[in-house]
């Protein structure tokens, strides 16, 4: 019995390993893996990074190693894991890399258009009728698209903006709610496959980019205040020599009046980013204010007097962290 549970553990890890990135400290020393979060096919995504990968190889002198995923857990399991060593997230997922998984915010991205942040949207289709009060009437006949439990604009923004304030559920007020990345959602309210969805401004700039006729066919009926934009994340052990290498490759990538810098952009400018520019953990500050307003909102639900101070009492504390940290950097305190 003991040879035979040794042999399917064994077994286990064997598979374990097998479908999953190595971790970092069993390769060679001049190796990292960079997460790419995918937020449409892993194919695509593969297309538009690897030119930069391939720079960042040649400026780093490091071998890197991508490892896409479109599930959001997954990548900051790997993080936690030592799997992964540098990562492209969402604000929300970064946050729990931050939490849980040892991680560390060093840049973030920045939009080429000069615009700082993006928006969650809710699209139907470019036919459709619905307006977001018909949304919110919650009679179970719509079907309905979010985003995966750990994105920004396809989950949290909706929720702490929309449903939550109205006192409602998704799962409570459509016929259908089904989780999916952002070009997923897209391509389904395009071909009305779903009645609505979530996404975000980005997503829907890329695709008319790209020259998808799917942003054609939908049309915005409700858009959050303005999100921070991506931030990139390292783990915190990461070796001090490897971090400055990655450092020096992200805050001067694209940067200058070079054709190489031009070229850059250009590669930058397919996943629409412009750059990225130094940055650290207060980065998250606006998505923690976010997640506060949504626990806020749950907590008076529940009419529990002493579940509504604590998470009023939370929230207070995150609003005067953005603020000190918007004063530190010289920035004016937020109106609200």
């Amino acid at each position: 019995m003991i040879r035979r549970s040794l042999f399917i553990a064994a077994a286990a890890a064997m598979a374990l390993s097998a479908c999953s990135p190595k971790p970092a400290a069993e390769g060679p020393k001049d190796t990292i893996v960079f997460s790419i979060l995918s937020t449409e096919s892993a194919q695509n995504m593969e297309s538009y990074w690897k030119p930069i990968l391939v720079d960042m190889e040649k400026q780093t002198g490091l071998k890197v190693k991508p490892f896409f995923s479109s599930n959001y857990s997954s990548l900051i399991v790997a993080m936690g894991a030592d799997q992964t060593d540098v990562g492209w997230f969402s604000n929300q997922s970064g946050l729990e890399a931050v939490r849980r998984s040892g991680g560390e915010v060093f840049a973030r991205t920045f939009d080429p258009s000069g615009t700082d942040g993006y928006k969650s949207v809710i699209i139907v289709p470019a036919d459709s009728k619905l307006t977001l009060a018909d949304l919110l009437k919650c009679d179970k006949t719509l079907d309905f698209g979010i985003g995966d439990k750990k994105s920004t604009s396809g989950t949290l923004a909706p929720m702490t903006y929309v449903f939550i304030p109205a006192g409602k559920k998704p799962d409570t007020c459509f016929k259908t709610v089904l989780s999916a990345s952002h070009d997923a959602n897209l391509f389904a309210v395009a071909n009305k496959k779903l009645d609505a969805a979530t996404n975000n401004t980005t997503a829907l700039r890329l695709n008319d980019n790209r020259g998808g006729a799917q942003s054609n066919k939908i049309k915005v009926i409700w858009e959050s205040p303005v999100l921070p934009e991506d931030p990139i994340v390292w783990r915190k052990k990461l070796d001090p020599v490897l971090k400055e290498k990655v450092r020096q490759f992200f805050l001067t990538y694209g940067q200058g009046d070079t054709p190489v810098a031009a070229q850059q952009r250009a590669n930058l400018a397919k996943l629409s980013m412009g750059g990225f520019l130094a940055a650290d953990d207060t980065h998250l500050l606006v998505v923690r204010e976010m997640e506060a307003l949504e626990q806020f909102g749950l907590a008076k639900e529940t009419g529990d007097a002493a579940k509504i101070a604590a998470a009023q009492k939370a929230l207070d504390g995150v609003k005067a962290e953005r603020v000190a940290a918007q004063g530190k950097a010289g920035l004016p305190a937020p109106a609200n």
